[in-house]
């Protein structure tokens, strides 16, 4: 077998392909944390003249950054949501870290539209109902009566 002696603190011999499999690992867990390099080209394509053409480079080192980005501010989001005890991190708690970490710039624009996206559901769930011509009580009851009696059914065929 082909081992590897590391010499130091904690040594062990370790296997090449055990070592192959931590690369690998490595490898995935890295492109697991960057955003789609498709998309962040495709963002940085929008901005710039339709004949101007993005180097592989670029799109890598802009990767790099909005990756590091989008996890800087979410994990001051997440840190404000564990110390208040709780789970999910919301628009509101993103905002609230832009701000905190001085991107006062972008937290105000994104609280707007924040505001309008959550308007924009509002108003699209009230149209769903409208459409289907039940609330949501409505909805709830029946699906409890579904479920009895369904719940009923099999109880008395088991018998």
């Amino acid at each position: 077998m082909d081992n590897l002696n590391i010499n130091g603190p904690g040594a062990s011999n370790i296997n090449r392909s055990e070592l192959a499999d931590h690369h690998e690992e490595g490898i995935i867990k890295e492109q697991e944390r960057l955003l789609p390099i498709a998309n962040v080209g495709r963002i940085m394509k929008q901005i710039l003249p339709r004949n101007a053409k993005i180097s592989k480079e670029a799109k890598e080192t802009m990767q790099e950054c909005v990756s590091e980005f989008v996890s800087f501010v979410t994990g001051e989001a997440s840190d404000k949501c564990r110390k208040e005890r709780r789970k999910t991190v919301n628009g509101d708690d993103v905002c609230w870290a832009l701000q905190a970490l001085g991107f006062d710039d972008y937290a105000g624009p994104l609280r707007r539209y924040l505001h309008k996206y959550r308007e924009m559901e509002g108003d699209r769930a009230n149209q769903e109902k409208a459409r289907n011509g039940h609330d949501h009580d409505d909805l709830d009851h029946h699906d409890h009566q579904v479920f009895d009696g369904r719940r009923r059914s099999k109880d008395d065929t088991d018998v």
